[in-house]
């Protein structure tokens, strides 16, 4: 059986290596500051966000896995539910099923939090985690769109 749990404040170098891994992965620079932020707002739940970690079956323990989650509503269902923000698993340690385990704890945690579901979304190129996501929920046909953020012009609120 797999060790799944919230992450520790003890955690944060373990939790590094493994974040630092999933920004690779995307190829996203990661910085200490980002890096820094990010466990703080794990560390003090901020913004809803809350890690993760799956503990390796090696003698040492060490973490092979994480997942960050926050609580989102969702009005057009009336309900709120889990949203998946990263899910990583260490090289080392993929081909286990532990990317299937760590989803399953998350639907049951949706569950015994009374959220409706779990959702995320992957790159489309990632066909390796897209075909553990196929065995275990279903594929939207929403499209995502990303804006970026820009200042209001000088001398406005920016509020409509």
């Amino acid at each position: 059986m797999t060790d799944i749990r919230q992450a520790r404040s003890d955690d944060f170098f373990p939790w590094l290596t493994l974040y630092e891994g999933y920004a690779s992965f995307y190829r996203r620079p990661l910085t200490d500051e980002r890096s820094v932020q990010t466990w703080q707002w794990i560390t003090n739940g901020e913004h809803g966000l809350r890690a993760f970690v799956v503990e390796g079956d090696d003698s040492d323990g060490s973490l092979v896995g994480l997942a960050h989650v926050r609580t989102i509503a969702r009005p057009l269902e009336g309900t709120t539910g889990l949203y998946l923000d990263d899910l990583y698993i260490a090289e080392r340690a993929r081909g286990r099923g532990l990317a299937t385990e760590l989803l399953a704890f998350l639907r049951t945690l949706a569950a015994s939090e009374g959220h409706s579901g779990v959702s995320w979304i992957t790159a489309e190129d990632n066909e390796t985690a897209q075909h553990v996501y196929d065995r275990v929920a279903t594929r939207t046909t929403w499209v995502t769109y990303e804006m970026a953020a820009t200042p209001a012009p000088a001398g406005t609120t920016g509020q409509q």
